[in-house]
């Protein structure tokens, strides 16, 4: 109808506007130009509706295969009816302007497109249908995918399931990777059957990829979800086949699986089923998280199956016997449960490491009460539990084993499964020794000590060919017999229940087999010393000695000398100081200061004093060095004692040459007083002076204050000076060593102090700077201060200025405060009275006649 009138409005004899005359000129020159025509319809689009499409109407009738007009027309068609209703006629107009441009526009994907999208906005759902199917024959199978996303939101925004279900089927046969998407829309409309078996056939489907970056495990998680929850809805299914598959695929969760599938029977009120199945879980799985999962799920099942149980008898008025019945059996089914929940967990531990010897122990100890199962527990265990596998002591089952029938007084069969536990292929000798001890302590608390005995003896009987100890190729049986554990304790056995002969051979043959250790020793000689054997018990000692080295063998040296001293004394005073000989020949210092001690007690006591003196002389430097001064404590002592004070001077000069400065600077200070103490105060000086030489002043402060303390009571004027004298030369040293370490740091950092000092070149010559300034004032202020010269002129009355400058001259203040305290010193000196001690006259001789007369 508006074509005809447009065509009609053509034909008549039109006035345009006066604004218009020149494009229709235009158009009159370039009927066929898309360029013009699109320009006057540019100009046309502010023009009523009416002219706009009249405009475009004729571009179509001189260009009907022009896609730019087609598209432009329609567009603008389109922004006509914006708004309007649904009813109005100017939709079905539009349409028809659709349907002639797809005469021309077929292959045009846009075109079928646009014409898609607004059928879909008219709700017409058959008409937008055909359209759409119109759209994917025309256009090329490439084309597709820019129709198919169309199609399916037109299916999605309608209530149109059974269209929209074989539409997608239609749809995944081109794009089979949207199948989630199809499962989905499935889902959300209630097909759930449907959307389980296309769930099944992406999960089965190896090769298929999500969109949503979903593994094949969470769709496997989802099916089961799907198809356990809704057990009603899925039948074409079968649900037991599918999470079973999923139990043998998926191992890292069975526990989910399980309860997926026991949900199923749950809702699809199998109840019974359900249970076997929780039961069956329980006893499969084999991780403590997945056992935690099941049992959590089938105690809670439990739990509400009861109390629904519960209530529903209470409201029933009707309850009859059977109904009480009926609770109690569930409440003992869920007490029973919950009992057993420690003796499961301990099987999932088994089935996750059946060698665990631990846990093998941790299920017996559950069997409190039930001495049948103890007994079946201990013999899967000891047949289950493989030696080289086993994870913990294997023969603590048998042992336990074999225990268990000892307290129920089943002693044969006790004896039965030691006997079978020897026979076992351990890993270790230790563990077969263990197995041989524990059976000989069981005799032992039957009181059969002979069969104890013999147990032992069958234990320790040599193999019939060498076999070497460490050899793990070979059985334990065969290495056994060199068990130092067993041996020990059938030493312990033969001591206590055998003969003075028997024990006697036992330790021989553990000498013999050189297994024994420095306590194996030691208990051989004890034992022989409690039986009187002491020449023997001494041979023994010599055989560990001979056996052992350093520092293993100082226990029996010690013992050995001990017991020979203890024993013998000085009778036998000759073989004692050999014995002490070859012991120190070897010993190592830290462990030769006890045996110092007992050799030089033994000389005191028995032998000469001199040998005493020659074995301390001798531990001084024999023993560790931070053992060294109390060694020299001990020795000064006994020279001491033995010669007098005036033999220690030797050993004092001795350990000042030998001891660290701190322990040599104690020394000195101690032979000064003692040589104070003998009147030798000449000697004390000099002792000082030679310890003043490693004492730094600024460190030892104590050290110059007990010898200037020593001065004063004893020295004077001069002998202070020197002190002092010595003291600053001291200082200089230490204070040299310092500034040598300055110029090197300084040196090091030479570019700060060029910039910090211009006119000097480098560090060095600035440090000789200030250190030459700081030298000449204070030799210009000692000048002024000081009033002691060490070299004076010839004569005496000269004035400050003629003073006589001596080259020579020790400067002994290097500060003002040291030549204060040095000075205030002096003073003292000159204020203090000298104290004046008694000499004898022997100690001046011939001399003492000459002193009076001076007097």
């Amino acid at each position: 109808m508006t074509v005809d009138k447009a065509s009609e409005s053509m034909n008549m004899d039109i006035d345009f506007p006066e604004e218009d005359v020149p494009y229709e000129e235009e158009i009159l020159r370039n009927a066929y130009s898309v360029k013009h025509w699109l320009r006057y319809i540019d100009h046309k689009s502010k023009a009523p509706n009416n002219g706009v499409n009249i405009v475009f109407e004729r571009a179509l009738k001189e260009l009907p295969g022009s896609y730019k007009i087609w598209y432009n027309y329609l567009r603008t068609r389109r922004k006509q009816v914006r708004g309007k209703c649904l009813t109005d006629p100017m939709y079905e107009e539009i349409n028809n302007c659709f349907e002639r441009a797809l005469v021309f526009m077929h292959k045009m994907p846009r075109i079928w497109m646009d014409y898609g999208v607004f059928m879909t906005g008219q709700c017409k759902i058959t008409r937008t249908r055909h359209v759409f199917d119109r759209a994917l024959r025309a256009l090329p199978i490439t084309q597709h995918h820019r129709i198919w996303p169309l199609y399916i939101d037109f299916l999605k925004k309608f209530d149109i399931t059974e269209t929209a279900v074989r539409v997608y089927r239609r749809y995944l046969k081109l794009f089979p990777e949207d199948a989630e998407d199809y499962v989905d829309y499935l889902s959300s409309v209630g097909r759930l059957d449907e959307a389980a078996q296309q769930l099944a056939n992406i999960v089965d489907n190896e090769n298929f990829v999500s969109k949503h970056g979903k593994s094949n495990h969470q769709l496997w998680n989802e099916l089961c979800e799907l198809i356990s929850k809704n057990p009603d809805k899925v039948h074409s299914l079968n649900v037991d086949a599918i999470i079973r598959g999923g139990l043998r695929r998926y191992t890292d969760q069975l526990g989910h699986l399980w309860n997926s599938l026991a949900d199923y029977y749950v809702r699809s009120g199998l109840f019974d089923r359900a249970r076997d199945i929780y039961e069956e879980a329980i006893q499969t799985v084999t991780t403590v998280r997945d056992f935690t999962q099941v049992f959590d799920a089938y105690a809670q099942f439990e739990e509400l199956s009861l109390s629904k149980r519960m209530e529903d008898v209470a409201n029933d008025p009707d309850s009859t016997e059977e109904d009480d019945i009926d609770i109690e059996l569930r409440l003992s089914r869920f007490e029973y449960l919950m009992e057993r929940r420690l003796l499961l967990l301990n099987s999932v531990l088994l089935r996750q490491n059946p060698h665990n010897v631990h846990e093998w122990h941790k299920r017996v100890t559950l069997y409190e009460s039930k001495p049948e199962e103890i007994i079946n527990t201990y013999t899967e265990a000891v047949q289950t539990v493989q030696p080289r596998l086993a994870v913990g002591k294997l023969h603590t089952l048998w042992v336990e084993f074999a225990k268990f029938y000892e307290k129920n007084g089943q002693v044969d069969d006790a004896r039965v499964v030691f006997e079978k536990a020897t026979q076992v292929e351990y890993v270790k000798v230790d563990e077969l020794a263990s197995v041989w001890c524990e059976w000989a302590e069981m005799e032992i608390r039957q009181r059969k000590y002979e069969n104890a005995l013999k147990l032992m003896q069958k234990a320790t009987v040599l193999p019939k060919r060498k076999v070497a100890y460490h050899d793990d190729t070979e059985p334990v049986q065969m290495r056994v017999y060199k068990s130092l554990k067993l041996w020990s304790m059938y030493a312990d056995l033969e001591e206590s229940f055998g003969s003075l002969k028997t024990c006697k051979a036992v330790y021989d043959r553990i000498i013999d087999l050189k297994i024994c250790t420095p306590q194996i020793i030691i208990n051989y000689g004890l034992f022989l010393e409690e039986h009187n054997y002491f020449e023997e018990a001494f041979r023994a000692y010599e055989k560990g000695i001979s056996l052992f080295k350093w520092p293993n063998v100082y226990d029996i040296w010690n013992s050995y000398l001990t017991k020979f001293l203890k024993r013998y004394g000085g009778t036998k005073l000759e073989r004692a100081r050999d014995l002490f000989e070859q012991c120190l020949e070897s010993c190592p210092p830290e462990y030769a200061k006890n045996f110092y001690l007992l050799y030089a007690k033994l000389e005191e006591e028995h032998g000469l004093a001199r040998h005493a003196m020659a074995v301390y002389e001798r531990a001084t430097t024999a023993v560790r060095s931070e053992e060294m001064f109390n060694m020299f404590n001990i020795y000064l002592k006994k020279a001491a004692e033995i010669y007098g004070l005036p033999r220690t001077r030797q050993i004092y000069e001795k350990a000042i040459e030998i001891l660290p400065e701190d322990n040599a600077r104690e020394m000195c200070t101690r032979f000064a007083e003692m040589e104070t103490k003998l009147g030798e105060i000449d000697r004390a000086r000099a002792i000082y002076a030679h310890c003043s030489q490693f004492c730094d002043p600024r460190i030892t402060a104590e050290f110059w204050q007990t010898w200037k303390e020593f001065e004063v009571r004893h020295g004077n004027e001069d002998t202070m000076r020197e002190m002092l004298r010595i003291k600053r030369s001291v200082q200089a040293t230490y204070n040299t060593q310092v500034n040598m370490m300055a110029a090197q740091m300084v040196n090091s950092t030479a570019g700060t102090v060029a910039d910090l000092a211009p006119g000097v070149k480098d560090g060095m010559r600035l440090l000789e700077a200030k250190a030459a300034e700081l030298s000449k004032q204070q030799a210009q202020k000692a000048q002024q201060n000081s009033n002691i010269m060490f070299v004076r002129g010839e004569t005496q009355g000269i004035g400050e200025k003629d003073k006589v400058v001596n080259p020579d001259e020790i400067d002994i203040g290097d500060e003002s405060d040291e030549e204060e305290e040095d000075e205030g010193d002096v003073d003292v000196m000159k204020n203090v009275p000298i104290e004046k001690q008694s000499i004898p006259a022997k100690v001046f001789g011939s001399l003492k006649s000459v002193v009076d007369e001076e007097e």
